[in-house]
């Protein structure tokens, strides 16, 4: 296991810039996860929410609670579930008007001016990452919707504006996880990676033999979810 007993947010974000410092086709962003180290919070999913600005319904990280063995020996297992950025990702191929496609840096991207919300994606997914934005707020049926939920979101390095005239995307397209697009390129991390509690989460450049994510991929057994459907994802679980 390489030493990460130094900040190792602090070295995955030098290993971030020096990546950002390389052209867009040279780049592998993908995700580990310690499951072992995951204590069930919910601080990355909440604070996926806050950053960006997510209506109800819409979940970009959800963090799965098994019970397994019998008891009196049972175990809760922890299982962070954001989109997987799939090489072969299902959500391209059934999309009918080519609004969402593979990055050269290996994030799957939506076009939300593309985007026409048939929902076909959602279904297609294996692993529930995506959901319809259906226009919702979470103060709705109170004196007045919040300002907080009206901010804009910035989804795909793009900004986006939820309320107000004219088009209102991303309403009515289909939303998941984008790695947090916006804070990489600023040079930051992930709001879920800085966030996590139990430091059970990682990001990084796989094309970066040096890089943390590749080091841990090296050094540890792990696995990927549904590896029967072939769908090749990024985001890694250490066993």
């Amino acid at each position: 296991m390489p030493e990460l007993t130094t900040d190792f947010l602090a070295v995955m974000r030098e290993e971030l810039e020096k990546a950002l410092a390389k052209p867009a086709t040279q780049r592998s962003w993908a995700m580990v996860i310690d499951r072992k180290k995951c204590i069930g919070c919910h601080a990355c999913t909440v604070s996926c929410m806050a950053e960006n600005v997510l209506p109800p319904g819409v979940v970009y990280r959800r963090v799965a609670d098994e019970e397994t063995g019998r008891y009196p020996d049972v175990v809760r297992v922890f299982t962070p579930k954001p989109c997987m950025q799939c090489d072969n990702p299902y959500c391209v191929t059934v999309c009918p008007v080519k609004a969402t496609f593979k990055r050269p840096d290996k994030i799957v991207e939506i076009d939300y001016n593309k985007c026409i919300g048939c929902g076909r994606c959602v279904v297609a997914c294996p692993y529930g990452a995506r959901t319809l934005d259906r226009g919702k707020f979470h103060t709705s049926g109170t004196p007045e919707v919040m300002a907080y939920e009206k901010r804009v979101t910035y989804d795909y390095q793009k900004t986006w504006q939820r309320t107000g005239t004219g088009v209102k995307a991303p309403v009515g397209r289909a939303r998941k996880c984008h790695f947090c697009l916006h804070r990489i390129n600023e040079g930051d991390l992930p709001a879920c990676v800085i966030t996590c509690i139990g430091r059970a989460t990682y990001f990084g450049d796989l094309s970066d033999p040096n890089s943390t994510v590749s080091k841990l991929l090296k050094t540890r057994k792990y696995e990927v979810l549904r590896p029967e459907k072939g769908t090749k994802p990024r985001v890694y679980y250490l066993k």
